[in-house]
């Protein structure tokens, strides 16, 4: 029997909060083996257009379900492993502004691949940076960072890998070991081993990140792999950020 990584339906909005919306998608197949269910975060801002933040693949019935609710005018790809979508989007919303994290667009794959970045994404942005969003920029070795934001309308935190709470249920049998010593098992799923030592490596800076999301308090967490934090979120987020601020 066949086990369903993702989270059916696929590729479809579905509420998360007041003006969030969850797309998931996948599985993405990493070294052409390893399943990965994949989610993208869709903002409604201010002014009644659409954020997306780490888009996942584009398709036709899913743009015209956003058209319904606002045009895209923004792009987010918010860490070295999150980019290969956008240029999918932006062929179909040229006129979207595409941000990327710190360090993407100067490496090599990034550069090959054509794609168009905007704007770095920065503790303090241009003008053009959507109100309502802040950042929190968390760092590590070797040009890592993910900048994750907090919606404070809604009080969603929105990050990418930080946290990946996979369900063992929904893992093939050969994985569940894997998994669960990397540490990324639900209920209480952390960053894989690898992510770890590089943020680790940041010392300060990344415990201060930490911390101030932790401060933050959410009421709720999503991020790209895995089981989302929709309740209890501040807790939860505690318990799956101990690597990092003890």
């Amino acid at each position: 029997m066949s086990v369903e990584v993702t989270y059916p339906p696929l590729d479809t909005l579905k509420p998360a909060a007041e003006d969030i919306w969850i797309v998931d998608s996948g599985p993405l197949r990493v070294a052409g083996l390893i399943p990965l269910p994949v989610r993208m975060t869709v903002i409604r801002l201010a002014g009644g257009s659409l954020l997306l933040h780490s888009p996942t693949r584009f398709e036709a019935a899913l743009k015209r379900q956003m058209d319904e609710i606002g045009p895209i005018t923004h792009i987010v790809a918010p860490n070295s492993a999150h980019w290969s979508f956008v240029k999918e989007w932006q062929h179909q919303v040229p006129d979207a502004i595409t941000w990327a994290a710190p360090g993407l667009r100067e490496r090599r794959q990034v550069q090959k691949s054509g794609v168009r970045l905007d704007h770095d994404l920065r503790h303090t942005n241009a003008d053009r940076w959507p109100t309502g969003l802040e950042q929190i920029h968390v760092p590590g070795i070797g040009g890592f960072c993910e900048v994750c934001l907090f919606h404070r309308r809604s009080s969603t935190l929105i990050l990418t890998d930080l946290v990946q709470n996979f369900e063992p249920a929904k893992l093939p049998l050969t994985l569940r070991p894997i998994a669960a010593l990397a540490g990324i098992t639900a209920p209480d799923g952390r960053a894989p081993v690898y992510l770890r030592a590089i943020v680790r490596a940041k010392g300060e800076a990344a415990k201060a990140a930490a911390r101030h999301m932790l401060a933050l308090k959410p009421d709720r967490v999503i991020f790209t792999h895995g089981r989302w934090f929709e309740s209890d979120a501040a807790a939860r987020l505690e318990r799956s950020l101990r690597w990092l601020t003890q």
